[in-house]
């Protein structure tokens, strides 16, 4: 795979001194929005009770937690904000431990990804290489993900896993599960009081546990075929990665907090989120557009990712250990 080129070689100095500053008060910004969204949503409900407003909240909310995770994969990098310390507690304590994830693990890995994009080492090759798929074989996958197989199937493996090797002292266990998943049990524990107190209860398993289980895994999918499966040239830095034109209803609901941007990300995994579009123009304005991968939507990734023939995935190819977002699990 030939290396990136070059961040100099790419931009002015000028605009790099644009692209390179990190900030504390967007990183305060963006998470508090995920969040707020959140509960504007929860108070929807409240409010004005309904079937459809709940099923609403419901995947408003599972785009949001996808959006958590995109503001943890920016603290995985060191941009979500410019002090570390804070960087680190918006990742974990904000992003990372109430969807299940966990900040450090997810940075390990990724880094590899990064280093191998699309090659034999890279430990996401799994979620998109076996791209293009038929038509019926996405769907099957796209109802485990919205039926909650995929997901119940991950946080099993991923608890599991945190348990350790069976038969082992189960004071060993004990432990091993709590240094993976005790603090993201305790928060999941606090938010769950948390809406009790405030007589929503059932809200912690309907508009949290529930979304997190179905949308955000069907988004989840959503987002990582559009950014590798069926990208030009997996050894070229501009064709082994893919930028999707999202609109305001995508970005809602499929690309939060900027995350279509991913040949830019890939080019400059130093660049915060919220400046990977100027960072796309700036490219563009450089003479590189003709260069970059790029779809003008999802709906048009889906058809360039499918096919029609009756060729399925293969019997068995469900769930695989990986490292990526919501715990180290994901679905093929």
């Amino acid at each position: 795979m030939k290396s990136a080129p070059a961040a100099a070689s790419l931009f002015t100095p000028a605009q790099l001194r644009v692209l390179r500053p990190r900030s504390n008060g967007w990183g305060l910004a963006l998470v508090a929005h995920a969040w707020g969204v959140m509960a504007a949503s929860l108070w929807l409900v409240a409010h004005y009770p309904s079937p459809v407003v709940w099923l609403l909240a419901g995947i408003v909310i599972g785009s949001r937690q996808l959006g958590l995770l995109i503001l943890m994969h920016d603290a995985a990098h060191g941009v979500l904000a410019r002090s570390p310390w804070l960087n680190r507690l918006l990742g974990q304590l904000c992003c990372a431990w109430p969807t299940f994830a966990d900040t450090r693990t997810y940075r390990v890995y990724h880094l590899r990804h990064h280093a191998h994009t699309l090659q034999a080492e890279d430990p996401d090759r799994g979620l998109t290489g076996h791209y293009p798929i038929a038509r019926r074989s996405l769907w099957r996958k796209c109802w485990r993900d919205i039926s909650g197989q995929t997901g119940s199937a991950q946080r099993s493996l991923q608890a599991r896993a945190a348990c350790g090797v069976a038969g082992s002292p189960c004071g060993q266990r004990v432990a091993g599960f709590w240094r993976a998943l005790g603090p993201q049990c305790l928060t999941n524990l606090a938010l769950a009081l948390g809406l009790c107190l405030l007589g929503q209860g059932v809200a912690y398993l309907l508009l949290w546990l529930l979304p997190l289980l179905t949308w955000q895994q069907l988004v989840l999918r959503l987002r990582n075929i559009a950014e590798h499966a069926v990208v030009p040239d997996a050894n070229d830095p501009f064709g082994n990665a893919r930028t999707t034109r999202a609109n305001w209803l995508a970005r809602a609901l499929v690309a939060p907090y900027w995350v279509n941007y991913h040949l830019e990300h890939h080019l400059l995994m130093w660049v915060p989120c919220y400046r990977l579009p100027l960072a796309h123009a700036f490219l563009k304005a450089n003479g590189y557009g003709p260069r970059l991968t790029f779809s003008p939507g999802y709906l048009q990734v889906l058809r360039e990712v499918t096919r029609t023939d009756s060729l399925g995935e293969a019997p068995g190819a469900r769930v695989r250990s990986t490292g990526t977002f919501g715990g180290g699990f994901s679905a093929e």
